[in-house]
């Protein structure tokens, strides 16, 4: 097995096909360099161990937001790419539904994770973040995108992932991972006293130093748990 790479939508993605597969069939979106997930250290096998598939979209320095960015496309946003083309294509491709879908990311992809997550917890009701850039506003006005999709910081704050949080609707479990020293800690710190005030089931590592690769054996085991429950639920 390798993997290998397919056009959904019109733009590119990274995808894995396991042997037997079991679910979750995991969505992975990528940081802000675009670093796909076979390039992370230990990623492909825990794949291999759990026997998961997974696609892997190509969406630039986007953000993952449901904004339009110049640099991912003029006419259609990350988000609705995700989740008009990238999910049904999921769909189709593995025979799944909604409720045997994970979405998981690093850096901005983990924010993208989040975000996708509280927008769409019917789509997907298991999220995984590392180093999540949640508090996107601190990355306004350094010469990225977002300088274009947003006019000033604090708009960009009034649509950061934890801004999404609805009252009474969110994901079946989410797991967050940051370290302390991380340039986005204080995002992941605030999305979970935010959930923890809610009531929302999640899972926090923030108090422990290590790379995102050191992270990706606990998010695994939480999303093979996790699953596990879900299931034994629908059956």
């Amino acid at each position: 097995m390798s993997w290998f790479d397919v056009i959904i939508g019109g733009k590119p993605a990274r995808v894995w096909d396991s042997e037997q597969p079991l679910p979750p069939v995991i969505l992975f979106l990528h940081d802000a360099r675009g670093t796909p997930p076979d390039a992370i250290g230990g990623f492909t096998e825990l794949l291999v161990r759990y026997r998961w598939c997974c696609v892997a979209p190509a969406g630039g320095c986007s953000w993952w937001l449901q904004h339009i960015c110049a640099d991912f496309d003029p006419q259609i946003s990350p988000e609705t790419h995700v989740m008009e083309r990238i999910v049904p294509w999921m769909q189709q491709r593995w025979q799944v539904q909604p409720q045997r879908l994970a979405i998981v990311g690093v850096g901005m992809g983990g924010q993208g994770a989040v975000r996708l997550g509280l927008r769409h917890p019917d789509q997907f009701p298991i999220v995984g973040s590392i180093d999540g850039a949640l508090d996107l506003q601190d990355a306004w006005g350094y010469g990225t995108p977002l300088d274009t999709m947003y006019p000033n910081a604090e708009a960009a704050r009034r649509d950061s992932a934890i801004m999404h949080l609805q009252e009474r609707q969110w994901p079946e479990a989410i797991w967050l991972a940051c370290s302390p020293g991380s340039f986005w800690y204080r995002g992941n710190d605030r999305l979970h006293e935010k959930l923890t005030a809610h009531g929302v089931p999640h899972q926090a590592i923030l108090h422990q130093e290590r790379s995102p690769e050191e992270f990706l054996p606990d998010l695994f085991g939480f999303l093979h748990d996790k699953f596990v429950q879900l299931s034994r639920r629908l059956l």
